[in-house]
């Protein structure tokens, strides 16, 4: 298992898309129940303020010296995360393919989970939270930033990717949260472009100079809710696979369970990259809230490059 990474028990191994596929579509989940609709929150508005209320574990009643009294939850259990979020309705309605100009609930469902297990400093947290503050993450089809901003305090290096038209979006929102004493510059958050279309057309001797990669690999390559037609399928997935290292980058895919058809696809192409060095676990769905409850509407795989001398044999 990657040393980043805690899966839930029960977590599985994915080696056949039509299975997973089948395990994934034959249980109970809230996107049919909730009627969801296409996934963002509200394309009707110019700025949103989403709020992450945190809070600790409750105690166990703790009586104390001669009283008898139990100990009472503290405003330091509580915290409350507020961020604004510029829209560009306009572009979501006339740029063809452009997605990313509004906030998915996916963002957000996955930022009040991190942002709640890092507050209560859970021992069984999805990411080892010590290695997470040391980290560098990478997140392909950031759209508004929004993860950018929530997640960059916890870690060391944050890099924010998309297409060319979304960056000026992302940049007044990262500038619209940071604190009045910081500025962009000295933030541990990067924007940048990458286009998976661009990437893919680029032949490999060329990408680096499309994209150059650092000379430290990524830790953490996030991918969320990006998976919605077939045509980016292909990509999407090499960009994954070109900003992955072997050995060091885990790749966290998360994404609302709508298309069949597309899942299975994007499982085939995934397990097929690089004749089979990809290994992928889907994270169980077994508790009762959060990205992992049982009738979660979202699935989240995790997979990493094996080194080539695994592979090989």
């Amino acid at each position: 298992m990657h040393p980043l990474i805690r899966l839930p028990p029960s977590s599985e191994r994915v080696a056949d898309a039509d299975e997973e596929v089948f395990l994934l579509y034959s249980r109970p989940t809230r996107s049919s129940a909730e009627m969801r609709g296409l996934g963002y929150v509200d394309n009707r508005q110019d700025i949103l303020t989403l709020r992450f209320e945190l809070k600790k574990p409750k105690h166990a009643p703790s009586p104390l010296k001669g009283k008898g009294k139990s100990k009472r939850t503290t405003d330091a259990d509580e915290k409350t995360v507020e961020i604004q979020m510029l829209q560009d309705k306009t572009a979501l309605r006339s740029r063809v393919g452009d997605t990313g100009s509004v906030v998915w609930k996916a963002s957000i469902d996955l930022a009040q989970f991190l942002l709640q297990q890092h507050h209560a400093k859970a021992v069984d947290a999805f990411f080892d939270l010590e290695r997470l503050s040391s980290s560098t993450v990478l997140e392909l089809g950031a759209g508004t930033g929004l993860l950018s901003i929530a997640l960059s305090p916890l870690v060391a290096q944050y890099a924010a990717t998309d297409i060319y038209e979304l960056t000026p979006l992302m940049a007044k929102n990262l500038r619209l949260n940071l604190p009045d004493s910081q500025k962009p510059e000295f933030s541990n958050t990067t924007i940048q472009e990458l286009n998976w279309e661009t990437l893919h057309a680029l032949p490999p001797a060329r990408r680096a100079q499309y994209y150059p990669l650092p000379e430290t690999p990524y830790d953490i390559v996030l991918v969320v809710d990006c998976i919605y037609h077939p045509s980016l399928l292909p990509s999407l997935l090499d960009a994954m696979d070109y900003v992955a290292a072997p050995g060091v980058t885990v790749v966290v895919v998360m994404m609302e369970l709508r298309a069949e058809d597309v899942t299975r696809e994007f499982l085939e192409r995934w397990l097929a990259l690089g004749a089979g060095e990809w290994e992928i676990w889907r994270a169980a769905n077994e508790v009762d809230d959060g990205i992992f409850a049982r009738d979660s509407p979202y699935v989240v795989w995790v997979g990493w490059k094996t080194l080539k001398d695994s592979v090989d044999g």
